[in-house]
């Protein structure tokens, strides 16, 4: 199964995509993480993502696609994957469509994790995290201990403000290919509000 999994920042993605992964038996593949590795193997694509990197510009979606097209032609990709992270614009998805059509691949399904944008800035505003023990806490949700509450980090980008700004890109940039695969009836839409254990629930219920 071939799953594009797509969520505004602090809807719970990572939680979920580490479980579908589990349960499908597919790698979990983003875009981060396939350009280190391109870049570490020292591919064709990974030498010009790098080369854009380097000089502190945006890789290009034709390079994207190709270490996209690399990852997916690796033999534990052949069963099925998980892309996170990408495509993130329309155009991206475009070319993405194009890559798989002409590797005889397709998508199954796009996952859409829905949350409400002020409960993602109380999930977010409220997180803090202990730099001794890297363990994350929630004012609210998932309380520290009294003890360590001295230590406890509030991360720069885990203001309301930058919060909303990182929402409002998500809204502006990735929202738009959401009607892109729902023309092709693609999108498999999931409340993202409740327990870890429900939201994956929900997911693998769109799935089956």
């Amino acid at each position: 199964m071939r799953i594009i999994f797509i969520g505004p920042p602090g809807a719970g993605k990572g939680t979920q995509a580490a479980r579908l992964v589990s349960h499908f038996d597919i790698p979990h593949v983003s875009t981060g993480d396939m350009f280190r590795a391109a870049v570490k193997a020292g591919t064709d694509m990974g030498k010009l993502a790098d080369e854009y990197m380097r000089a502190g510009n945006l890789v290009p979606d034709d390079v994207t696609v190709g270490i996209v097209r690399d990852r997916l032609n690796e033999d534990d990709a052949k069963a099925g994957v998980l892309l996170d992270g990408f495509p993130r614009t329309v155009p991206q998805a475009e070319a993405l469509e194009a890559m798989l059509n002409a590797e005889g691949m397709a998508i199954d399904a796009v996952v859409l994790l829905e949350v409400p944008d002020d409960l993602i800035v109380d999930r977010i505003v409220g997180r803090r995290s202990d730099p001794e023990t890297g363990a994350i806490y929630h004012l609210q949700f998932n309380p520290p201990p009294a003890e360590i509450m001295d230590r406890l980090v509030h991360r720069k980008d885990d203001t309301e403000e930058a919060v909303r700004s990182r929402l409002a890109a998500y809204h502006a940039q990735t929202a738009p290919i959401i009607p892109f695969y729902e023309e092709k009836a693609l999108v498999k839409r999931v409340d993202g509000v409740g327990t870890p254990d429900e939201v994956t629930e929900r997911i693998i219920k769109a799935l089956s």
